[in-house]
Order: C-alpha cells, then sequence, then structure tokens
C-alpha cells in the first residue's frame, strides 16, 4: 500500500515536496470530477432513463452543467489552493462553489422556461441537478481529502521523528496540532497537551490527553517519552509568564518554540512556518511598552523634522516611526555611506514606507562640521530636531578621546547652537546610562553634551535629553556579538561573571523617544523604565542553551577599559519625579547657568586643539566631577594633584 502511495505521490508531486499543481491543471481535474460526478448520477438512473435521453440530450445536459460548475469555479478561485494543504476553508469554499453552480443552473432553467419551453430539454430534471450537484461536492472534497493523505504518507514518512508537548488547551493548542500536522520538515507526535486549568486537566484534544505542568514538565515524563520540543501555545501570555515558561522547558533541554500572536498569522490561519524558535530576546526585559502615540502624531504631523545618526540602529527607527505621523518633511543626516544608502532604499523602496508619500532627503554629512551643519539648517530650516549621531562604543573611544569630544561634545554644540539659530521648536537629544557617574570617555562625553543643551536658555528652543540603556540588537551590542561567536563554534567571551545591563528593544527606546518629546520642557532628563536588568552570564547561558551547543565555553576576558560592572539610570546625587507617562521619569538633576558652561566648553576646546589626551580627559573630569575612570589609562589623573608630573603619552 505505501509503496502504491508513493509511486502516485511522485506521479503526482515528483521527487519534491516543494512542487505543487498549476491553477490551470487543477482547474481541469475539477472539471473531470464533474464528468465523473454527472455521468455517475446517469449510471444509477441508468434502468429509469427515458427514451427521449439519448446520446445528444446526454451531451447537451453535460455541458450545461460544466458550464455553470466552470463559471463557479472561476468566481470562487476554488482552484487556486494547494491540494496537499486543503482544510476546512478549502471544503467551505467548495461548497459554496457547488451552491453557486446549483443557483446558476435553477436560474437558468428558469429564464429557459419563461423564453421557449421547447429549449427545456438542455437542462436535466431538477432532481437530477441536485444529485448532480451533491456527488459533485462529496467528489471535490474526497479529491482534496485524499491528495492531502497521499502528499503526507509519502513525504512526511521518511521526516525526522519529533516528540513534542503543547502547552496551552486553548483555542490556539487545537489550531498547533493541526499546524504540525501539515509541517514539510519534521514529522511530529504530539504526546501531551499542558494546562493549568483543573476544568481542562484529564481531558482530550483529538485523543490526546490534556495534563497540567507538573505531570509533564519533569525529567521523568520527557525522558519516558523521549520529548524534544515544547510549543507554547498561549500567545496572550505577559512576557513574565512566558519567560518563567520558557526558562522551564530550557533547563529540561527542551527546543521551545512559540505560536505567535493571532494578529500575525496569515489570512487568520496559522501555519508550522509560523511557530518559531525561541530567540533570547524573548527572555530579556519586561512586557512591551506599548504608548498612546496620538499626541506624538499631533507634535510632529506637517512639521519639517531632522534626524541626525539617521542611518544607525536607534536613529533608522526614529526614522521609520515619524513617518507614519507624516511629518512635512523628514531629513536625514549622517556620515556612515553605506548604512545611509541602505536606509534610503528601505525608506524609498520597501512597503509601507514607499507609499506614506513624505517628502525625504537622505544627506550624508558630518555633525561636527559646522560649516556643512549650518548649510543643511539653512536649506530645511527644520522645526523638530532629534538628534541620535555619536561614538558610543566604551573601549575604542577610551583609546581616542580627541574623536569621542569632537563628536559627541562639539557635534552637539554644532547642532545645538544651529537649532538656537534656526529657530528650531523641539531638539531631542539621545543620550545613554553611561552618562552617569561616568566611568569612561564615552559617557563622560555624553554627560558633557547632556550639561550644554540643558544650559541653552534661549526661549525659543526647548532642549530635552532622554536617557536609556542597552536596546536589543543594536550595532554593536552584545547580543550580535554572542551569535557571531556562536556561529563560529565558540567560546562566548564575557568581561565579567557578575556584569549587569539594562536591555530595551529598539522600537520601544524610540516610542519613548518620541512620547517624551511632546512631554518635555525645556532642559528635561528623561529615563525610561528599563525593567531589570540582566546578567551577562546569564544572558551568554541562555544563548547556548538556545543554540543546542552544549559544548560551547564562556570565556571570562576581564572588564575592558572605561567598563563598569553595571550602569546606572540616575546618578546618585539625583532622584526622579513621575510623569504622566508611568514608563517615563524626568529626572530632577543640577541646572547650569550658560556663562559658566561656555568657559568650560571654551577651555575643553584648548585641550581638544593641543590633542593631547590626558589634558582633554583631564578637563573632562574637571567639567564632570563624578567621572572616575575605571581599568583605565586615565585612573591616574583621579589621584594626582596639582604638583603631580606625569609622563607624556601619545
Amino acid at each position: 500500500m505505501k509503496k502504491l502511495l508513493k509511486n502516485i505521490a511522485v506521479v503526482l508531486f515528483g521527487k519534491s515536496s516543494s512542487r505543487s499543481f498549476p491553477r490551470g491543471l487543477i482547474f481541469l481535474f475539477d472539471c473531470l470530477i464533474v464528468l465523473f460526478s454527472y455521468l455517475l448520477v446517469m449510471a444509477i438512473q441508468w434502468y429509469a432513463l427515458p427514451d427521449s435521453m439519448t446520446m445528444t440530450v446526454i451531451f447537451q445536459h453535460f455541458l450545461c452543467v460544466l458550464s455553470a460548475f466552470a463559471i463557479s469555479f472561476l468566481i470562487t478561485k476554488s482552484h487556486i489552493g494547494l491540494l496537499r494543504y486543503a482544510g476546512f476553508r478549502d471544503i467551505i469554499r467548495i461548497s459554496t462553489t457547488c451552491l453557486l453552480a446549483l443557483i446558476i443552473l435553477f436560474i437558468g432553467k428558469f429564464i429557459v422556461t419563461q423564453i421557449d419551453t421547447s429549449a427545456l430539454s438542455f437542462f436535466p430534471s431538477y432532481y437530477k441537478l441536485f444529485a448532480i450537484t451533491f456527488v459533485t461536492l462529496v467528489m471535490l472534497t474526497l479529491s482534496r481529502l485524499i491528495i492531502r493523505r497521499i502528499y503526507n504518507e509519502y513525504f512526511r514518512i521518511h521526516l525526522q521523528p519529533v516528540n513534542a508537548i503543547i502547552y496551552g488547551a486553548g483555542d490556539a493548542g487545537p489550531i498547533t496540532l493541526n499546524a504540525l500536522g501539515q509541517d514539510t520538515s519534521c514529522q511530529y507526535t504530539v504526546i501531551s497537551f499542558i494546562d493549568d486549568s483543573k476544568q481542562k486537566i484529564g481531558k482530550s484534544i483529538n485523543g490526546i490527553k490534556i495534563r497540567s505542568s507538573e505531570e509533564v514538565l519533569n525529567h521523568n515524563f520527557i525522558d519516558k517519552y523521549k520529548i524534544t520540543t515544547m510549543i507554547v501555545a498561549i500567545p496572550s501570555l505577559s512576557k513574565s509568564q512566558r519567560q518563567v515558561l520558557i526558562n522551564r522547558g530550557l533547563d529540561l533541554g527542551l527546543n521551545v518554540k512559540s505560536v505567535p500572536h493571532v494578529s500575525t498569522w496569515i489570512n487568520n490561519s496559522l501555519t508550522s512556518s509560523q511557530i518559531e524558535n525561541i530567540k533570547i530576546e524573548d527572555l530579556l526585559g519586561r512586557d512591551a511598552i506599548i504608548l498612546g502615540q496620538d499626541d506624538v502624531k499631533h507634535e510632529v504631523a506637517d512639521k519639517v523634522v531632522m534626524v541626525s545618526g539617521a542611518a544607525g540602529s536607534i536613529g533608522s527607527e526614529i526614522c521609520r516611526q515619524l513617518i507614519h505621523y507624516k511629518p512635512s518633511h523628514l531629513i536625514m543626516i549622517d556620515q556612515a555611506e553605506s548604512p545611509m544608502y541602505d536606509l534610503e532604499f528601505e525608506l524609498t523602496h520597501e512597503q509601507p514606507f514607499a507609499s506614506m508619500n513624505v517628502p525625504l532627503d537622505f544627506i550624508v554629512a558630518n555633525v561636527k562640521d559646522f560649516g556643512r551643519m549650518n548649510e543643511v539648517f539653512a536649506k530645511f530650516k527644520p522645526q523638530y530636531v532629534f538628534h541620535a549621531a555619536a561614538y558610543k562604543h566604551v573601549p575604542l573611544m577610551e583609546k581616542f578621546p580627541y574623536e569621542a569630544v569632537l563628536v559627541n561634545v562639539f557635534g552637539t554644540k554644532n547642532m545645538a547652537d544651529l537649532s538656537i539659530k534656526y529657530g528650531v521648536e523641539k531638539f531631542v537629544m539621545i543620550s545613554t546610562d553611561k552618562a552617569v557617574n561616568p566611568t569612561n570617555v564615552m559617557g563622560a562625553t555624553k554627560r558633557i553634551a547632556e550639561i550644554y543643551t540643558q544650559s541653552r536658555k534661549t526661549g525659543t528652543t526647548k532642549f530635552i535629553t532622554t536617557r536609556f540603556g542597552n536596546v536589543l540588537g543594536s550595532n554593536g551590542s552584545v547580543i550580535p556579538l554572542f551569535k557571531k561567536q556562536l556561529a563560529k563554534g565558540g567560546p562566548l567571551t564575557v568581561t565579567d561573571k557578575n556584569i549587569i545591563r539594562y536591555f530595551m528593544t529598539i522600537p520601544e527606546a524610540c516610542s519613548l523617544v518620541l512620547k517624551a518629546a511632546t512631554m518635555g520642557d525645556d532642559g528635561n532628563i528623561f529615563v525610561f523604565d528599563m525593567g531589570e536588568p540582566v546578567k551577562i552570564y546569564d544572558l551568554a547561558q541562555k544563548m547556548i542553551q538556545l543554540a543546542k551547543m552544549p559544548n560551547v565555553q564562556i570565556e571570562i576576558t576581564g572588564l575592558r577599559p572605561g567598563e563598569k560592572l553595571y550602569e546606572e539610570l540616575l546618578a546618585t546625587k539625583e532622584n526622579t519625579i513621575p510623569t504622566v507617562e508611568p514608563k517615563i521619569m524626568r529626572a530632577k538633576v543640577r541646572e547650569y547657568e550658560t556663562p559658566e558652561v561656555d568657559a568650560q566648553i571654551d577651555d575643553l576646546f584648548q585641550a581638544l586643539i593641543s590633542f593631547d589626551k590626558f589634558k582633554i580627559v583631564k578637563k573632562m573630569k574637571e567639567i564632570v566631577p563624578e567621572f572616575v575612570s575605571n581599568n583605565s589609562d586615565f585612573t591616574i589623573l583621579d589621584h594626582q594633584d596639582d604638583e603631580f608630573t606625569r609622563k607624556t603619552d601619545l
């Protein structure tokens, strides 16, 4: 029997499981089924046929029936589906097709009767029309189910068997079971459903028993049934609940997959390809921050908006979100040529951005070039500026403080001064948690940039600062680094076993930035709810578990220059004031007078043009007294007095 199924499958599909029938062939196949159904009804009634039923009349009747069904096939498009995936929706469509054909035949016969009774012989009797339609419905349905069975028997019989459990016996559970049954890469055997509802435990779905998590999620049950995969089929779970469940599965050595939210299902139905492997991002942070954005739309709609650092991970996402709020003009600036090209292609050729009809300008320029930036401001006269351009890599900037200061401090100064000159309404600066009690050059430059923008008292341009920690997937962040190291077989490098960081997704961070822009008043610094901190060592362990690479080692490399074990969102002498948005807090910080800051910035510039990195960093420490270097060449500056004579290190 299996050999026969195999031979039929090869004829139908060829040797490739990805091959499918052409639509024209399916249309012809369905027409042949109509012919077979008609002949079957005629054969059943053979002895009851009147003498007037000649071959000519039989042929005329068949042409009428076939024409009606052909028209119905074309209207309902019942022939465009993949036969091997035929399901309940396809049966509904076939039923609709047959009903439509019957209606067409009835109407046709009625019209002919009214016009010319002699032409009535072109149509079968009403009884035969019912019979032919019913047989056709049964035959079309059986053909789909038989082809699907042949396909599954041939192409799935040799697939890798996978014993799985489905967590969730609600509406998504049976749908997930059905989707797994059509998977073309694995042959799933679902051993059990898991549910925490006492009303469901002990019952079954399609013969598969529903058990409690205590009974299933233990080594004895997992080993007994050789279960390798757990599928979480409760799309409505909160992130914290998902994290607990996923961690339980990983600790049992299971491959954990997840059913996405119903809003992402294709055509409101779930396929096996949509059941995703758990990603490390699913184990970080907290429930997604969802903000009402009506006030953002009100703020930036029909405004000229400029974004610096637009091709970076944060800047580009700000641009994507801004486009949805329909600014009158969006100007994007970045000095990185290739990333800017990629951004331009995305926003001008890919949907939904290409159809937004927002005027866009992509400018390759550097914020540290005052003359060039003056030209850009003069040409476009922006009303809102989002300043995301900055150097951010801590160890690199520890080596090159000149570049860090030139871009992060004086690049920000250029953008701020030009915003005042050209009457920008709001200037929003993207800062970092590393600006709080900085231990490195990069963090200190961002704090000085904060101080400078805070001190601008113009009465026209409002300066707002936003601080947040690490963003998942951003350029140079730890997760892409770990993925690269895993691809090479390890080891994963962690600077210290106790190092912790805060994490947030890029879209969340940018959404909060835009929201803060609508709330802010002049000089405000906003701090975002970053959730609970994550130990990087634990993160590395989870990534190894997810990758199913237990032999990969974690190597402790020691803190890099300027790095510290934990980041703070507020300095020790600062506190926060709640805002109308619970996820955004306003930092209460020291206020700086403009003349004082201008004098310090002038002194910093003099140190900068000396090209002496110790002079540069020493001046930075005078501006930011809480800047204490860690694991760096500049720690010597934290202990010397005025009479200390250092060696020049160029």
